[in-house]
């Protein structure tokens, strides 16, 4: 049957490409282990470190060291993200580093606003914190000069105990 039927070679290329192309696109190289050992290294001193300065009580101002503990551990991060996950600016053609930074954006947004939220929800629904500065501030400017209405005998706060007895005699 070999009258006019061609023979095709054994190895078909599709749309005048090779299949390793991958349509133009660029991969990020995949690291050495030079480069992971350098994240190995870093990873675990950045580790240590704060450690170290927990375990230590080097810092004695709680709030110092949570920040410097948080200051530790965004490098860390940033480690990770460069050794280990290779991301950079030229990877994935930008696209990856921009849905970081979206992302960073995002819970900076969400954590602030949450952060405002509660703020306000403890400060505006505590009543019995209030002092007499704040008691002064929550009656109105007009209402503090009335005739009858002295300041002084306004209760100081809110306290449970003052409250009448609601429970009922049989």
């Amino acid at each position: 049957m070999s009258g006019g039927h061609q023979q095709h070679p054994a190895r078909v290329v599709g749309h005048g490409h090779d299949h390793d192309d991958h349509h133009g696109h660029t991969h990020a190289d995949h690291g050495s282990l030079k480069s992971y050992t350098t994240g190995f290294i870093l990873a675990v001193i950045l580790t240590a470190i704060p450690f170290w300065l927990v375990m230590g009580k080097v810092i004695d101002k709680s709030s110092t060291l949570g920040l410097v503990l948080l200051a530790f551990a965004a490098v860390q991060i940033v480690v990770h993200m460069v050794y280990f996950l290779h991301m950079n600016t030229k990877s994935e053609g930008g696209w990856s580093m921009l849905a970081l930074i979206f992302t960073i954006m995002l819970v900076f947004i969400m954590l602030s606003g949450s952060l405002w939220v509660m703020y306000h929800l403890n400060h505006n629904m505590m009543p019995g914190m209030m002092t007499d500065s704040s008691m002064h501030e929550t009656v109105p400017e007009s209402m503090q000069n009335m005739p009858g209405m002295d300041m002084s005998t306004m209760p100081k706060s809110h306290d449970m105990h003052d409250m009448p007895n609601m429970q009922q005699t049989p």
